[in-house]
């Protein structure tokens, strides 16, 4: 492998890593690489809020002569990647897509606990990613920094909230990225992109400030495929003490990738039981995944989690977090708000202690049932979504008749609320070269076990989609 084969932008983290160890080439000459790309992208796609050149060459530069020396940093020395704008990064003011924050209003010195521990093991940190305003939505636009768009076709929408993250990864602007997913915010993005996603069990990636979400908001790795995606989680599980919630440390995820799903109990339910319109294309390429995996010695059966749509208990937890995140906003600066946002945070603001603690109990069944469910099944497998991306600048598709967001994401939100690892694969492209997500999820701590299952998806082949034509 060297940079005459290959463009460097195009490797994984591991290929990355590797070369790095063979002296094929350098950290500096995949950074260069990757910032070329960013930069190439950045007008057509919008994926960034900020890209730090000079302060990636230089951590690029540091980590070439720590390779040469054989004396690497951490897994990820010289390893390009990228982080969405919700999440603290010293020496970067984290705007989160909103006209309310104030650059210079902060001294901007304290990393996330993801961002450290990327920090501790080498990584180059290429730039800040976008996000709609405070994450609040399932696309990537906001009053800020205008829409995100998707890397195969930029009159669609790139999805979100993480959005910025995964038309990074799908352009080549470095191979990972951490994003936050409150309702599918990893899961919906990397799915319209062609790239992996993973969820974690909450308390797995430690996370601080807390979510203003509350316990539906997760950090998770958004990359090009699900080895890297184990590489990522292995780094961001580290632990801090700044999240009372945070997990116990587990065994590295990146062990057992190899092990397979060969003996594996597999429920495939392709629409809920009936309770989701799934396109036609999207149900094909979803159940292509599932034979796959059969075929990899998985037990497969089609069976439907027992539950009803859980939409009002999440609007209830999701609304009532933005209403109390605006709190926090001056009055006189709220008219600068996204007008949706807008919107659901007066919806949270009416809602009643008994009302909220009634969705809290709803949750709570909704994950009495699942744990049941696991019991019977390994994983859980669907679509990621039930359509593809539609136009960019919109929250729901044109004509579709959904209000929010939520009316189109009904596969992901279920899974933050029961704080279960879920992960998307892509698994195809529509008619009109659109790419196509199958969904795996297990029981809470399993987050091991979704990625073997991804893993094995791609080295059968059943996870490989064109590239997009922006980069």
């Amino acid at each position: 492998m060297t940079p005459e084969l290959t463009d460097l932008a195009d490797l994984t983290a591991r290929q990355l890593i590797t070369g790095y160890e063979r002296g094929d080439f350098s950290p500096l000459e995949a950074t260069r690489a990757v910032l070329d790309r960013a930069e190439a992208a950045q007008d057509r796609v919008n994926a960034f809020v900020r890209i730090d050149r000079d302060q990636a060459l230089a951590q690029a530069e540091a980590a070439t002569g720590r390779r040469r020396r054989a004396e690497p940093l951490g897994l990820l020395d010289g390893v390009p990647v990228t982080v969405k704008d919700l999440l603290l990064q010293a020496g970067a003011p984290t705007l989160r897509g909103s006209r309310t924050v104030r650059p210079d209003a902060h001294a901007w010195d304290e990393d996330a606990p993801a961002v450290a521990r990327l920090r501790e093991q080498g990584a180059v940190l290429v730039g800040k990613t976008t996000t709609p305003e405070f994450g609040w939505k399932g696309v990537t636009d906001s009053p800020l920094t205008g829409v995100t768009r998707n890397p195969y076709d930029v009159s669609r929408t790139a999805g979100g909230s993480s959005g910025g993250s995964a038309a990074a990864v799908a352009c080549g602007a470095g191979p990972l990225s951490v994003g936050t997913d409150g309702g599918g915010s990893v899961r919906i993005p990397a799915s319209f992109c062609g790239v992996f996603g993973l969820k974690p069990t909450y308390g797995r990636i430690p996370l601080y400030p807390s979510s203003p979400f509350g316990t539906l908001s997760h950090a998770g790795p958004m990359t090009r495929d699900a080895a890297d995606a184990a590489l990522l989680l292995d780094v961001l599980s580290g632990p801090d003490w700044r999240d009372w919630s945070q997990l116990a440390p587990a065994p590295a995820a990146s062990a057992v990738l190899a092990d397979g799903v060969k003996g594996l109990r597999i429920a495939y339910s392709p629409s809920f039981g009936g309770q989701v319109a799934v396109r036609p294309a999207v149900a094909a390429a979803v159940r292509g995944a599932v034979t796959r995996l059969a075929e990899l010695g998985a037990y497969v059966e089609e069976a439907d989690p027992d539950i009803a749509d859980p939409v009002d208990a999440f609007h209830t937890l999701w609304f009532t977090g933005a209403a109390r995140l605006v709190q926090r906003v001056g009055k006189e600066r709220r008219d600068v708000l996204d007008p949706g946002l807008r919107e659901i945070c007066a919806e949270g603001a009416a809602v009643s202690a008994l009302d909220y603690l009634a969705a809290v109990d709803a949750r709570m069944e909704l994950g009495r049932r699942m744990g049941r469910f696991h019991t019977a099944y390994d994983l859980l497998i669907t679509p990621t979504l039930p359509i593809t991306a539609f136009e960019a600048g919109a929250e729901v598709p044109r004509g579709s008749g959904h209000r929010r967001w939520t009316g189109w994401t009904p596969f992901t939100y279920p899974f933050n609320l029961t704080q279960q690892p879920a992960a998307t694969v892509p698994c195809g492209v529509d008619g009109e070269g659109l790419p196509i997500g199958v969904q795996l999820v297990a029981a809470r701590h399993a987050d091991a076990l979704v990625l073997r299952a991804a893993h094995a998806l791609y080295e059968s082949g059943a996870a490989t989609v064109p590239g997009p034509g922006v980069g």
